[in-house]
């Protein structure tokens, strides 16, 4: 989606609006930045996140110096039309510290998301010997399979168990769901779709 500068609200923050930047695969929240009119038309031309830095007043594209630049996949508006979301493809850490966030948050709360991530790249990029590797090479009814195994063993676990087996058994039924996913061509996003559709 491209957003009409002249639609937005410049007026009531000097002409300098928030912007979010959000991991478009994980969810996380990267960093805060600001926009003016001109940088905003800049991001949405070149499709990588050029802000208006405040201590150097000027444009600054994220990454410029370091390569690690902000890809953009979707913008959103608010609905005061005062904020911007940006949804990004992010090469390398976004926080100048080094660190993959400018806020402390804890990884694991986005994980699921990460390991779909890592599936992905075990497909793109074959490792000689890997689990997922050896498993594709035996094919999709042995990888259902194992999400039929799998979930027959985190009911045991539920019935008969600790949690912390519980836990663990459940963790691989949710790995090989994945891993099944990806066989297939889906993701976690389109049950997250279906099942927001069931809802409603």
């Amino acid at each position: 989606m491209n957003i009409n500068t002249f639609s937005l609200d410049w007026d009531k923050t000097a002409g300098l609006l928030p912007v979010i930047i959000q991991d478009y695969k994980t969810l996380e929240v990267l960093m805060l930045g600001y926009m003016n009119a001109e940088a905003l038309e800049k991001t949405q031309a070149e499709g990588k996140v050029t802000f208006f830095s405040r201590s150097k007043n000027r444009l600054w594209t994220k990454g410029e110096t370091s390569n690690n630049f902000l890809y953009v996949k979707e913008l959103f508006v608010d609905c005061d039309n005062d904020t911007i979301l940006i949804k990004a493809d992010a090469v390398g850490p976004t926080c100048h510290t080094g660190s993959r966030s400018c806020f402390k948050t804890e990884f694991n709360q986005n994980f699921i998301f990460e390991l779909e991530n890592i599936i992905d790249d075990r497909y793109a990029n074959p490792v000689e010997g890997s689990y997922i590797n050896k498993m594709r090479k035996k094919g999709l009814n042995k990888i259902a399979q194992k999400v039929g195994e799998e979930g027959v063993e985190t009911v045991i676990a539920a019935l008969a168990e600790s949690e912390e087996e519980l836990i663990g058994e459940a963790s691989d039924l949710v790995f090989h769901l994945l891993f099944l996913l990806k066989e297939k061509g889906l993701s976690i996003q389109d049950i997250a779709k279906n099942l927001e559709k069931r809802h409603k």
